[in-house]
């Protein structure tokens, strides 16, 4: 997939897709399945209520969960693709211990969405190689990246809304 993003939609779109809160939302229920109604404060404690109401209000917004009778909050096909692409994202920072040997999975994902945002941006397509010498330890590490990099790349295709940079309102 050959799809390039605008940096500013690149942008856009890594700032929402790493937030701690709705990594953690959408990684949840892809382990655990759909969260009961009235038990999401339960199910993720180190979250704030602000944090649970931001993450969920986000996930909806965007498609990637939606509340199913008497299960709960389940997620969207596209919210299992998220969960996969986050999936692969920490799998790849675990076995090069990138940022370091030990790291909260969030951070993981959040560390290698940032080090593929260059290479995503039709602006800087051939920064990915720039950045990689600087900053990873092998060719292996960079080689590793092309499933998590595809993985992003066909789900913000498949996904437009969240590449959407707003306008500010004009001010009357």
């Amino acid at each position: 997939m050959t799809t390039l993003f605008t940096t500013a939609e690149v942008r856009n779109a890594v700032e929402l897709l790493a937030s701690r809160s709705l990594i953690r939302l959408v990684t949840e229920i892809d382990d655990n399945g759909a969260i009961p109604p009235r038990r999401l404060a339960a199910t993720l404690p180190d979250l704030s209520s602000h944090q649970l109401c931001r993450a969920t209000e986000t996930a909806r917004t965007h498609g990637l969960v939606r509340a199913a009778p008497s299960a709960g909050l389940e997620l969207t096909d596209a919210g299992s693709e998220l969960a996969d692409l986050y999936d692969a994202a920490a799998r790849w920072s675990r076995r090069h211990a990138y940022p370091s040997p030990v790291c909260e999975f969030s951070n993981r994902v959040r560390h290698v969405l940032d080090l593929l945002t260059p290479s995503l941006a039709a602006e800087s397509a051939d920064s990915l190689a720039r950045l990689s010498a600087a900053r990873l330890p092998s060719a292996e590490a960079e080689a590793g990246l092309a499933r998590p990099r595809a993985l992003l790349l066909q789900w913000l295709a498949g996904n437009p809304q969240v590449t959407r940079v707003s306008e500010p309102e004009p001010v009357a």
